[in-house]
């Protein structure tokens, strides 16, 4: 944040690259506030670099010509941020950007899962309940999915947030939606879909009495049943 901060006084073109969800519209808006984002295949593209001192190009390995936009960029002097997923595609086109800054996955960046988990959080109170200060919400840092960086990252988060405050209608009713759509794939259905009720029993149980000893008796099963149960499912557990 510091280089965007120093960035942002300097006639420098910067190219910021890395996977979808790590942050680089963010980036890139935060050192360009109030700046157009500009696709490199817009046809409007050479229009915009004609008319601004400064510009967002997005997709920028989508670029029909890099030969022209780079003599565009440099006759007109326009101060470019670029943003690229593949810059494999850029060859010596890069050499235009001074600065280039590589955004790494979720997965590499830990420190920053809390911090967009939070915000995520807020967003999610927000929309669905009308009040960011009104609930209690700390989504479970355990169980997020960062495969997709910040998409799916927020998609773990209000999936959270919703299973949360389900109760058993909406929780039956979301199991009703999902098995009307197995209805049709053969025989055995019944069987095949019974992990849904019990898998969930099984690591809830896991969770709150940390022995199948206290497990079998709250669920009223007795110690080689509930065994089988776990050796059954285990691939889920």
């Amino acid at each position: 944040m510091k280089s965007a901060n120093l960035l942002k006084s300097l006639q420098f073109n910067t190219l910021i690259s890395g996977e979808c969800g790590t942050g680089r519209h963010t980036l890139a808006a935060y050192m360009m506030p109030d700046i157009p984002v500009v696709h490199a295949d817009d046809p409007e593209l050479y229009s915009y670099i004609e008319n601004s001192s400064q510009i967002i190009i997005d997709r920028l390995e989508k670029a029909e010509s890099f030969g022209r936009l780079s003599q565009s960029i440099k006759k007109r002097g326009t101060k470019v941020v670029a943003i690229a997923e593949d810059i494999s595609a850029l060859g010596s086109f890069e050499s235009l950007f001074s600065v280039k800054i590589v955004l790494p996955p979720l997965q590499q960046r830990p420190e920053d899962v809390p911090m967009l988990a939070k915000k995520f959080a807020e967003e999610a109170k927000r929309m669905f309940a009308g009040d960011e200060n009104g609930e209690v919400f700390k989504p479970d840092l355990q169980n997020v999915d960062l495969s997709r960086n910040a998409f799916s990252l927020r998609q773990s988060v209000y999936l959270q947030y919703f299973a949360a405050r389900m109760g058993r209608e909406e929780l039956m009713l979301l199991n009703e939606t999902y098995l009307s759509s197995r209805m049709n794939e053969g025989e055995d259905i019944y069987r095949r879909e019974l992990f849904l009720y019990e898998v969930p029993l099984i690591r809830a149980g896991m969770r709150a009495f940390k022995s199948q000893l206290k497990m079998s008796h709250a669920f009223g099963l007795n110690r080689n049943t509930l065994r089988k149960k776990i050796t059954e499912w285990k691939e889920y557990l």
